[in-house]
């Protein structure tokens, strides 16, 4: 019987420590940046509630505004009432 030699693999199988410590770095940071986009995005979505809560208490005084005092422009900074407002005509 032939003998059969073994063949030595001389393929790394580990990266250096500098490149792994630089890999892990890169991904500790992408991993970083998801998280505060998510709470970002958080943050906007919330906001974005709050604003709908506001225009919708807006329209409802507007509303009442109309109701009181007819279709008016008001001067939000003196409360000053402009009765000359031109309604929509339709030739």
């Amino acid at each position: 019987m032939a003998k059969t030699e073994k063949v030595v693999d001389l393929k790394p199988t580990n990266i250096s420590e500098d490149q792994l410590k630089s890999i892990q770095e890169v991904v500790s940071n992408i991993n970083q940046i998801h998280m505060e986009t998510g709470r970002v995005e958080s943050q906007k979505h919330n906001l974005l509630h709050n604003l709908v809560e506001h225009q919708t208490k807006l329209q409802t005084i507007q509303k009442e505004l109309e109701d009181e005092y007819g279709k008016v422009n008001i001067n939000i900074q003196t409360g000053e009432i402009n009765h000359d407002v031109e309604t929509d005509k339709k030739d």
